[in-house]
């Protein structure tokens, strides 16, 4: 994907989707602070107060074929309102997906949208199934992604996670 797309939500938000870039650091640095602490943590799984260099740089420097960061930005102010993370392992076989909202949209239809656009995506690039690691207490994402066809899983040696994996083919 190289160009802007428009993505309506079921509010009526309609979001301008695009790849994100370097030039975007500053705006996801900005970004992740509008995001409540619990959803950075359920994030990025760990409990830092705001996003870090090392959390950033797959944020801004996707490979745009195994790994692709999108950005959801409000068409009607420009803000940047969302973010979407698929990351594809080596084969692509399995693709693993990472959605956050700024906490004054959510609820309105943009975690939604952007989910089932990055899972399309992830379908696009031939995948055979997409994965979203949740922690077991972010019951909002797993009903979310429970919703959109995600089926629950267990994680494998942590009984505080699961995986809510779609399968493709």
């Amino acid at each position: 994907m190289e160009t802007t797309l428009l993505l309506p939500t079921r509010s009526g938000i309609d979001l301008l989707v695009r790849p994100a870039s370097e030039q975007d650091a500053a705006a996801l640095t900005d970004f992740f602070d509008r995001v409540s602490d619990q959803d950075r943590r359920f994030r990025f799984f760990s409990a830092g107060a705001h996003i870090n260099p090392r959390q950033l740089e797959p944020l801004i420097h996707a490979d745009h074929y195994r790994s692709e960061s999108f950005l959801g930005f409000d068409a009607a102010n420009e803000q940047l309102v969302a973010s979407g993370l698929l990351a594809c392992d080596a084969d692509m076989d399995t693709a693993e997906i990472a959605v956050s909202v700024r906490s004054d949209y959510r609820g309105r239809g943009v975690g939604w949208a952007l989910l089932d656009f990055v899972s399309q995506e992830a379908a696009r690039r031939g995948v055979r199934r997409a994965i979203a690691i949740e922690a077991r207490e972010n019951h909002a994402a797993i009903e979310l992604e429970r919703e959109k066809g995600f089926l629950p899983e267990p994680f494998d040696g942590d009984p505080t996670l699961v995986i809510l994996a779609k399968y493709f083919r």
